[in-house]
């Protein structure tokens, strides 16, 4: 019986053939890339890829997105390349956990030069407005309930201590939860975290429990502090995407004269 890595190996060269285009980069981008996956959690599998370079010269606009799997099991989609640097020139923090991901099914030397030109983009408010976002909707939606389910705890914890991250090294954040544990915080606020992910563990995902105190006040006192932290910070994305579009053109195979 093939394993789930083999499956998705075998998706991804689908997905080439299929699609007529080359993966550079794919990896997981979910709860099992944070290591926090559920006994139920699915597969989150994200990639770029290109065309070949006479279908960016074409007058036709063609998509940019490619979704190739929605289950109960995997989820697969990626971006073309050209979408991938244009979001890495406004910040976007996606790109960068993609980069940073800690399962990586596929990646090449090409992606590795994207990633390099794409630290240069990097932006602290983007970055900032995204992950506090993230936790603002996921309070929102799902912890104001007398019960929650404690995976959406992490969807909120995660994007703030990224958050902190940033403020406090100003690079973008590891993916994983474990290494984000490892920022100074309140040793009450640490110990029920730690509690929560010992929990996790053997709870399903749809199970219900009651809120726990130390870390709904905390999510609900940091999502406010970010917000005003990157409200006061100066636009700083990169206006000249210079470098972006001459790596752009050497991956399609255009000469490129700036």
């Amino acid at each position: 019986m093939k394993t789930i890595e083999q499956q998705i190996q075998e998706k991804l060269k689908e997905i080439e053939e299929g699609a007529g285009v080359e993966i550079l980069h794919a990896v997981e981008s979910g709860s099992r890339a944070w290591g926090l996956a559920s006994p139920d959690s699915d597969y989150d599998v994200r990639f770029v890829y290109r065309r070949a370079g006479k279908d960016y010269l074409s007058l036709e606009e063609s998509r940019d997105v490619l979704e190739w799997q929605l289950d109960q099991v995997l989820d697969i989609n990626g971006w073309d390349i050209k979408k991938a640097l244009q979001q890495l020139g406004k910040g976007n923090a996606t790109l960068f956990e993609w980069s940073n991901s800690p399962i990586v099914y596929k990646t090449t030397k090409e992606w590795e030069q994207i990633y390099q030109v794409g630290l240069g983009y990097f932006s602290e408010k983007a970055a900032l407005c995204h992950y506090y976002g993230m936790a603002a909707h996921t309070f929102k939606e799902y912890l104001e309930g007398e019960k929650v389910r404690y995976k959406k705890y992490f969807y909120a914890l995660r994007p703030l201590l990224a958050a902190n991250y940033i403020e406090a090294f100003h690079t973008p954040p590891p993916v994983l939860f474990q290494d984000l544990m490892k920022l100074q915080m309140e040793p009450a606020l640490k110990m029920a975290i730690e509690e929560l992910l010992e929990k996790k563990k053997v709870t399903a995902e749809q199970e219900l429990h009651p809120q726990i105190p130390v870390i709904q006040q905390f999510i609900q006192e940091e999502i406010q502090r970010q917000k005003q932290i990157s409200s006061q910070l100066a636009d700083d994305r990169k206006k000249d995407w210079s470098q972006l579009n001459q790596c752009f053109a050497e991956m399609i195979g255009v000469r490129w004269q700036s």
